[in-house]
């Protein structure tokens, strides 16, 4: 039979369907880790389209979807983010040209910059594993850190060379949109939280959670204590010239943004048009009265206050892009 005779329903019957659909246009992708950080999307948001994505984890194996927000699970760890991420933004299945992305998890947080249950907007996204690091015993005497950048030859000089996804700068105009869409939200707290965060001195660890701006820190190891915090400080200092304010610390941030850039270099999406949302489920430092080993292991009630914030303080942003989308159509420049 030759090509002429063939009826066109005998030529679309043979073209799988999702390659006949067209492609879903979201005004909001949120971008979580792992199932906790999703539950209260699906429970709260009507998704009632579900998305199947080769490329993506087998146990987050589809996107959830409705006329104008999607949510998406990458599961945990730099190369798992990376590779969902990079999975749904080139996914033919998707137009995500306008689309604003909204990456909301749980954190870490320094006792001086917040407590359990904050929720902060990042500035900067900063790497906590691309530099050198000597073992603490055989530094020099003198120095007060035992990370060296990338190329340098001591703690506190700039990077020789490095990866060029060291740092992330988020979009101000975005990121002051965010804060004014949730600054009033209403956050969750236990009483557990507020028992754990009482054995801190710090003022900003005692306070109730609140919603702020500053610098979250990825890293595939969940490292703990004030050294290694005190460091890692220093370090997102010295890589964005003393801007990045260290607060939150994370397992995935800079891999999910990379896989963003390379998408936004395809022409797949606009990069200032993401917003990084973290909400602290723990301290990353024991209070005086703790070993490291104890603060690590210790219940302290932030989990549960955590994850439903990161959904509080996300979806007033994402509500606001979608009740306002005259105003973000275009980009906030």
């Amino acid at each position: 039979m030759s090509l002429k005779s063939l009826s066109l329903a005998a030529l679309t019957a043979t073209i799988p369907s999702y390659a006949l659909a067209a492609p879903i246009a979201p005004k909001v992708l949120v971008i979580t880790m792992f199932g906790e950080e999703t539950k209260p999307w699906l429970e709260n948001l009507k998704l009632d389209e579900k998305i199947a994505v080769p490329g993506l984890a087998a146990d987050a194996p589809t996107v959830a979807c409705n006329a104008d927000i999607c949510v998406m699970t990458t599961t945990m760890g730099f190369a798992n983010a990376a590779a969902s991420t990079a999975a749904v933004a080139l996914s033919d299945k998707f137009d995500l040209s306008k689309t604003y992305f909204i990456i909301a998890g749980i954190a870490g947080i320094d006792p001086a910059k917040g407590t359990l249950g904050a929720a902060t907007w990042a500035d900067y996204v900063v790497d906590g594993g691309l530099f050198h690091r000597i073992g603490r015993n055989e530094v020099s005497a003198d120095w007060k850190s035992a990370i060296v950048e990338l190329g340098a030859k001591a703690p506190g000089e700039k990077q020789g060379w490095g990866a060029g996804t060291e740092v992330y700068q988020m979009n101000k105009p975005l990121l002051d949109a965010a804060m004014a869409a949730s600054k009033s939200v209403e956050l969750a707290d236990s009483e557990d939280a507020a028992a754990y965060r009482a054995h801190y001195s710090q003022a900003a660890a005692k306070a109730k959670p609140a919603v702020t701006a500053c610098t979250t820190v990825s890293a595939d190891t969940y490292w703990h204590g004030a050294e290694i915090a005190t460091e890692l400080a220093e370090h997102a200092k010295t890589l964005t010239d003393g801007k990045a304010d260290y607060c939150t610390s994370q397992m995935e941030d800079n891999s999910t943004l990379t896989a963003l850039k390379r998408a936004a270099d395809a022409g797949r999406l606009d990069f200032n048009r993401i917003a990084v949302l973290r909400t602290a489920s723990n301290f990353d430092r024991p209070h005086e009265d703790q070993a490291a080993i104890d603060s690590l292991k210790a219940k302290s009630g932030g989990f549960g206050p955590a994850t439903q914030n990161a959904y509080r303080v996300g979806n007033a942003l994402a509500q606001d892009i979608v009740s306002s989308w005259d105003r973000y159509e275009a980009g906030l420049k």
